[in-house]
């Protein structure tokens, strides 16, 4: 996918209930996704791979869906109703979109399914994408506003690149990553969107995990869209878009 220079620029207000004090927007941030997004690199015990830009790898994330595109690995999602996947809309626009949801695996396990409809945000880094069958599978639950603030260290998850390696594609992770980010402001996502700006914690995302989740609290907040690969990273503010969601997935 294309990768686009995105400048930095603060959302004026970003909710009622959710007010960012500091803006903390990378002057060269890319989308997530080449290969998109993650955290610090090392290997894991016995694994033999390295991690998401840092970070470890997940123990949970039964939510999760990789994201193919023409049978090439692409991006992150999550499967948020039996029908319904969300992701980024940079990830869609390739078309012949496949999902496996459910597996720590990329590669193995879960349940397959393709995409039949897609529908994306008008102003923002975000697309929902109907499969083409009802999917049963644990569901990413949708945070509101006031589910995350300024200083609040959440989690993120992709497959992505395990490091600045050139062409992201040819070092993404089989198996799925959590990094800890710590949340530091409003900002604006890849198209000018509302997005949570957060700084490197143990890890940070790169291209692939562009579409991944940033939960918080155990509900999913943002929507990976782009990165720096090495002290920021944005993602679009789920919070902010729930009537958008809610009027196209039901959910």
């Amino acid at each position: 996918m294309r990768l686009t220079r995105i400048p930095a620029a603060i959302v004026a207000a970003l909710m009622a209930t959710l007010t960012f004090s500091t803006a903390a927007g990378a002057t060269d941030r890319s989308p997530t996704d080449e290969g998109p997004a993650a955290a610090s690199v090392q290997t894991a015990p016995g694994r033999g791979q390295e991690r998401i830009i840092g970070g470890g790898y997940a123990d949970s994330g039964p939510w999760a869906a990789r994201l193919f595109s023409g049978g090439r690995q692409t991006c992150t999602s999550t499967i948020i109703s039996p029908t319904w996947i969300l992701t980024a809309k940079h990830c869609v626009s390739g078309g012949q979109l496949s999902f496996r949801i459910g597996s720590l695996d990329q590669t193995t396990g879960g349940t397959t399914a393709n995409g039949t409809q897609v529908q994306t945000h008008p102003t923002a880094d975000l697309a929902l994408v109907r499969l083409d069958r009802s999917v049963q599978a644990t569901y990413s639950p949708l945070g509101s506003p006031g589910s995350v603030s300024v200083g609040q260290t959440v989690q993120v998850y992709g497959w992505g690149a395990t490091s600045q390696c050139g062409s992201e594609i040819n070092c993404q992770s089989r198996l799925l990553k959590v990094a800890n980010v710590v949340v530091s402001g409003g900002c604006s996502d890849a198209y000018g969107g509302s997005a949570i700006c957060a700084r490197r914690g143990d890890g940070i995302t790169a291209g692939g995990d562009s579409g991944g989740p940033m939960m918080a609290g155990g509900k999913q907040v943002g929507v990976a869209s782009t990165s720096d690969r090495q002290t920021t990273t944005a993602y679009t503010n789920v919070t902010q878009y729930r009537s958008w969601i809610q009027s196209v997935a039901g959910v």
